[in-house]
């Protein structure tokens, strides 16, 4: 499988602050592949996002979307238009009154025919089923309503790898519940390259590959079961494991002749019955 995104020991540093917010950050993201980025508030996960969506430029190291390097200004558009970007405050993103003219509002800025704005708005709110909305305005929506209305709009600019920073992190259950099932098929049915940065453990384990950042940089990369078996580790970068990890583990250390790769409810039980 090709490489969507490559990151080739990148660094980055804010001017206001002394230390490296990214240290020589390695990672190739294939297309087709759902990632899930964990780590605690200045892990480097969201100033890896803006880096990637070249909001940010690499301090030193290079970042190539599509084989597009990230620096070369001639291409910042191609590069956004690939790599779409959907925030935690999706009224962060909304800019029109109507919905479907919020969705078209990328598409029009591209030069896109109207006719086809058109057919990539309905496309875009019918895969996120929120067609009958389409006249509805944006601030009368719930959070995950308006969270599926910003990731429409980077449905409609095309976009084969849509990277969500913290999406769900203003939503209740529901609209977290909703948002996730949005982006699991995207990524199951449309084939796009997802790189969800999060801080819930239950939404990860959706995902095909998890990897885990500390003080700017990756510390374990691999599927949900690799990583999730490295409770003490995991634990030690501040963060938690699934809770259903957690009890296997508790239950483990209890004596209880268990696996250590346990990342669902079923995975549990079946355990438990044998």
């Amino acid at each position: 499988m090709l490489n969507i995104i490559k990151i080739d020991n990148v660094k980055y540093k804010y001017e206001d602050e002394d230390k490296f917010a990214l240290n020589g950050v390695t990672l190739d993201i294939k297309k087709g592949e759902f990632t899930a980025i964990l780590g605690h508030n200045g892990s480097g996960k969201s100033t890896l996002a803006k880096l990637i969506n070249a909001l940010l430029l690499p301090t030193d190291g290079k970042i190539y979307v599509n084989d597009m390097d990230t620096s070369d200004e001639n291409k910042l558009w191609n590069i956004r238009q690939t790599a779409g970007m959907v925030f935690q405050n999706p009224d962060n993103q909304l800019v029109a009154t109507i919905v479907e003219e919020d969705i078209a509002f990328g598409p029009e800025n591209q030069g896109v025919e109207p006719k086809e704005i058109r057919k990539r708005v309905d496309d875009a709110l019918n895969t996120v089923g929120m067609y009958e909305y389409r006249k509805r305005p944006p601030h009368l929506l719930s959070g995950g309503q308006k969270q599926r209305i910003a990731i429409a709009g980077v449905l409609a600019l095309n976009s084969e790898c849509i990277i969500l920073d913290e999406p769900t992190a203003m939503l209740d259950p529901m609209g977290r519940k909703e948002v996730i099932e949005t982006i699991k098929m995207l990524n199951k049915e449309q084939g796009k390259t997802i790189l969800l940065i999060t801080h819930y453990m239950d939404e990860a384990v959706q995902a095909d590959r998890v990897v885990i950042m500390d003080k700017g940089n990756i510390k374990i990369d691999g599927t949900p079961k690799e990583v999730f078996r490295n409770v003490e580790k995991i634990k030690n970068f501040g963060l938690d494991v699934p809770q259903v990890t957690e009890l296997a583990y508790e239950l483990s250390k209890d004596g209880i002749k268990i696996s250590n790769d346990i990342i669902t409810i079923k995975e549990l039980v079946d355990e438990l019955c044998q």
